[in-house]
């Protein structure tokens, strides 16, 4: 990604009655689910007193090319680049923009190095292990047992059957359910000790945070 490529596809940010978005570049694993996710509470920011822009970094990225690796080496150096225009312009911190991944264990490797050089540059992470589904699934109930990197096995606990493409996330599926969703995933969390490296907690998910620090949302 080069800078001028970056920021023509990323494009300003807004202002709405004086006021300045502040922006959150994702780039996902998924090229549906979380995408459709963050659709979603894209309907919800409209609501909300501080405007966020959201924006997919890697919205016609290949899948060849969503490997957490690749999608942190991506977000690095855009992070780099926000945070010198925001300098620059002497924005107040809360428009100061982020930057996200949010991808999963699956069996990617080199997916330490990953969470290394996203913490080294500044790039936020929101992680699930084994996947996504993991974040979908407690919206609905408690997860327990592990599922050694198999999403299969948490999709297939889906408390829904989609006639198009279960990968998709729809409203009615998460609507009204974040406060119970949070509640459940700390629960889960919990069973691993804080000295369990990050790739090797199954299940876990951090989604939340990347709901709260990121998008501003307490509920939805």
């Amino acid at each position: 990604m080069t800078r001028t490529r970056g920021k023509d596809a990323l494009g300003p940010s807004k202002r709405q009655r004086g006021r300045r978005n502040r922006v959150v570049h994702v780039f996902t694993e998924g090229e549906l689910t979380e995408p459709s996710y963050i659709d979603i509470m894209k309907d919800v920011l409209k609501d909300q007193t501080l405007p966020v822009d959201v924006r997919i970094a890697n919205a016609s990225a290949p899948g060849s090319r969503r490997k957490p690796i690749n999608l942190v080496e991506a977000a690095v150096p855009l992070m780099r680049e926000l945070a010198v225009e925001a300098k620059r312009s002497r924005l107040r911190e809360e428009f100061w923009p982020q930057v996200w991944c949010l991808f999963d264990r699956d069996d990617h490797q080199q997916l330490e190095q990953a969470l290394i050089q996203a913490r080294e540059g500044q790039v936020r992470v929101a992680f699930s292990h084994p996947c996504f589904e993991v974040w979908r699934l407690l919206h609905h109930k408690d997860v327990a047992g592990t599922f050694n990197q198999v999403c299969d096995l948490v999709t297939a606990r889906l408390p829904f059957k989609e006639t198009v493409n279960i990968k998709k996330v729809r409203p009615e599926q998460i609507l009204g359910r974040y406060a119970e969703a949070k509640k459940r995933a700390l629960r889960m969390n919990a069973q691993h000790s804080d000295h369990v490296p990050l790739q090797k907690r199954d299940p876990y998910t951090d989604v939340y945070h990347f709901v709260e620090q990121g998008l501003g949302l307490t509920a939805y």
